[in-house]
């Protein structure tokens, strides 16, 4: 449960946002996550009053406002019809994709920083990683580092090797799906925690 007050909190900082942004123009507002505060109401029985300041900011700028609003969210699935649906509140969705090959090695590139790996074993990770997010390269840096400070040594290419290991193994399956890792055996990371789409009912799920 929420701290008390906590929500009237947000509401009040959805609308001092809006009255910023307003005041600034030309702005930018930016919601993380948006899905948290505009899930689909029909997972919801009582109101959602931080999902209705949302909107009604949305709406009250007004045609000559230069103000942009950018939501983003892993579940675009779940999110308010009324916000995903309504023209004129969402007018152009991008799909970012997870990186492929050449973008993970980039990443696992950034993230080593001057840790001293190398080329081929920064490959090898990249090529042993498909379907995964940028978090989740950068778990298995840390990983790595941890795994070598426990063995007192510095970072080399096999602590990353048995971090790979260690992160697409069987038992840390929930630890790649808050992640955004790929499933190894065909399974969806998610299936056991996803809720249904609106409007289904239990024995319809999947």
């Amino acid at each position: 449960m929420l701290p008390p007050g906590t929500l009237e909190r947000a509401t009040r900082q959805v609308g001092l946002a809006a009255e910023a942004a307003r005041a600034m123009q030309p702005a930018m507002i930016v919601l993380e996550d948006c899905d948290l505060i505009a899930e689909d109401r029909s997972f919801h029985d009582g109101p959602q009053p931080l999902l209705f300041e949302v909107l009604d900011a949305m709406d009250g700028l007004g045609p000559d406002a230069d103000v942009a609003f950018v939501l983003t969210t892993n579940r675009a699935d779940l999110l308010e019809r009324a916000l995903a649906q309504r023209p004129g509140r969402v007018d152009l969705a991008v799909e970012i994709p997870l990186p492929d090959a050449g973008a993970r090695r980039r990443l696992f590139e950034l993230y080593r920083g001057h840790l001293p790996l190398g080329g081929p074993a920064l490959d090898d990770a990249a090529a042993r990683t498909e379907g995964v997010t940028a978090s989740f390269v950068k778990e298995v840096i840390r990983r790595a580092v941890l795994l070598a400070a426990e063995a007192g040594r510095e970072t080399g290419d096999d602590d990353l090797r048995a971090a790979v290991e260690e992160m697409t193994a069987d038992g840390e399956r929930i630890t790649r799906s808050l992640l955004g890792g790929a499933p190894t055996d065909g399974e969806p990371l998610g299936a056991p925690y996803e809720r249904p789409m609106p409007g289904l009912a239990p024995d319809t799920w999947g």
